[in-house]
């Protein structure tokens, strides 16, 4: 899998020339997705509808929870959805469980304007086909920061002492937020912070945990820290609470996903002067390292096993249909699309920032995702003042054994 393989690749990808699709033109099928709820994923399915017909049937269930559905919808025959929409860490327990299908047959038939860059390849066989890049990075409020006289952080660090001293002069008590729900999102904000600090999750060539070391004890203390300058709900806040707690104004530093940007952003649901002095930065540093503490993301589309020839056909082509050039352009500002069409703008600047400083990509291994689920479920006494960082550690890593023994992953 060659995503994402340069920094100079991904800020490159978006911009390369367009190529026309052509039109639906399915004769019959059931077409069925399955994905997150956000805009640019609600305009790709609107674009995939427009192929429904009297003889072809589109329906969509996007949702916050499509984690926790995919693998027992994908594994019932038939599948109850056709295409599950992706994200680098949820298409691995689907390929797993041999769930979804190659895509290189329909392409060579249907995908003549999908770029080598979009075709996420597991041993030399194309499984999704990635339309978005994402990433978390920094949203500051300059007004704020003006009034506090200080500078956009570029550390950690940096955001620590920044929030510390708009609370001190009395600007906002909670002043920073992240997606901080215990559960995945917390797992994610310390898969961030850890590969901010470049070590790595397991022991080389092994599944063997190895986060049990001063670069996880750095992690957990800077999320402390955070968690510390953050409303005492943190354990509650997902995308949608930070997204909403940002548009009401009530923080000034936040690190956010890159396509909640366009929302945020724009007029709707908020003031001038949030919207006005809302700035887009890289994911900062941490401990000193020079490599943003965050992950690189695609999201993109699979095709379920467990359907009919008839039906995969189909929805390979409505999946395509919305993605075509028109619109992407349409929603330009809703993702940092991989498609044709795409002309970056401001919602893009955090994303772009962050790649171009040299994130790196969340890890596609088959048993990440048991030490994501680790991670979420353990964390929680910690950032509450429960354990040592080195008793959340051992705890987590007892915890990914476990499943990892269970799963077969380790002996």
């Amino acid at each position: 899998m060659n995503f994402f393989k340069t920094t100079a690749a991904s800020a490159a990808i978006v911009l390369m020339g367009s190529t026309a699709y052509a039109d639906c033109g399915i004769a019959s099928g059931n077409v069925n997705i399955l994905g997150n709820e956000f805009g640019a994923i609600q305009a790709l399915v609107a674009g995939a509808k427009e192929c429904a017909s009297s003889t072809v049937t589109i329906e969509s269930n996007l949702t916050t929870e499509h984690r926790d559905i995919q693998v027992a919808a994908l594994t019932a025959n038939p599948a109850q959805y056709t295409s599950a929409i992706v994200a680098n860490s949820s298409i691995v327990p689907l390929l797993n469980e041999g769930l979804i299908r190659p895509l290189d047959d329909l392409i060579a038939k249907y995908g003549a304007g999908i770029k080598d860059t979009q075709k996420i390849t597991i041993d030399g066989k194309v499984m999704a086909i990635a339309f978005m890049a994402n990433a978390q990075h920094l949203y500051v409020r300059q007004d704020i920061l003006d009034a506090a006289g200080l500078e956009v952080p570029s550390s950690y660090e940096e955001v620590i002492a920044a929030g510390q001293a708009i609370r001190d002069a009395g600007l906002m008590e909670h002043p920073f937020a992240m997606n901080s729900k215990t559960g995945w999102n917390l797992g994610e904000e310390f898969v961030n912070m850890y590969t901010g600090t470049g070590a790595s999750f397991f022991k080389p060539g092994t599944a063997e945990p190895a986060i049990n070391n001063e670069s996880g004890i750095l992690a957990l203390n800077t999320l402390k820290a955070l968690a510390d300058l953050s409303n005492p709900d943190f354990l509650t806040f997902d995308s949608n609470a930070t997204g909403a707690i940002w548009e009401a104004g009530d923080v000034a530093i936040a690190q956010l996903w890159g396509s909640r940007a366009s929302g945020i952003l724009d007029d709707e649901g908020s003031t001038e002067e949030v919207t006005s002095n809302t700035v887009l930065a890289a994911a900062p540093t941490v401990g000193g390292g020079d490599t943003p503490a965050s992950t690189l993301w695609w999201d993109g589309f699979t095709i379920a096993a467990n359907i009919s020839d008839e039906d995969a056909e189909a929805t390979f082509i409505a999946m395509v249909n919305g993605i075509r050039p028109e619109v992407i352009t349409a929603n330009n500002d809703a993702a940092v699309w991989l498609a044709d069409g795409f002309t970056p703008g401001p919602a893009a600047t955090g994303v772009f920032a962050t790649a171009s400083a040299g994130a790196r990509p969340y890890p596609m291994i088959p048993f990440m995702g048991l030490m994501h689920s680790a991670l979420g479920d353990e964390l929680s006494d910690f950032l509450q003042g429960g354990e040592s960082a080195e008793q959340a550690l051992a705890d987590i890593e007892a915890a990914y054994t476990a499943a990892a023994k269970e799963q077969g992953f380790l002996q």
